[in-house]
């Protein structure tokens, strides 16, 4: 079983990450891109049986700074 693990930084936080990709942007030309976002992916190889809400818990403990981040989880 896999999952998939979206991370970002939760709305109003400052993204230095994303700001820097969108001005790197708009130096090479592209003059439409007005904010960026900038998160991760995590992939988990799960053995069978791993219910949702142990993977809930990964990211609560590990995976995702839930003061500063949101995450969503999908199941495959």
């Amino acid at each position: 079983m896999k999952a998939r693990v979206y991370v970002m930084l939760k709305n109003g936080v400052l993204d230095p990450q994303g700001e820097a990709v969108r001005h790197a942007l708009g130096s090479l030309g592209f003059d439409g891109v007005e904010g960026v976002r900038q998160g991760k992916v995590i992939e988990l190889d799960l053995a069978d049986g791993t219910t949702e809400a142990t993977v809930t818990e990964m990211c609560e403990k590990l995976l995702a700074n839930t003061v500063i981040e949101s995450y969503r989880v999908e199941l495959s």
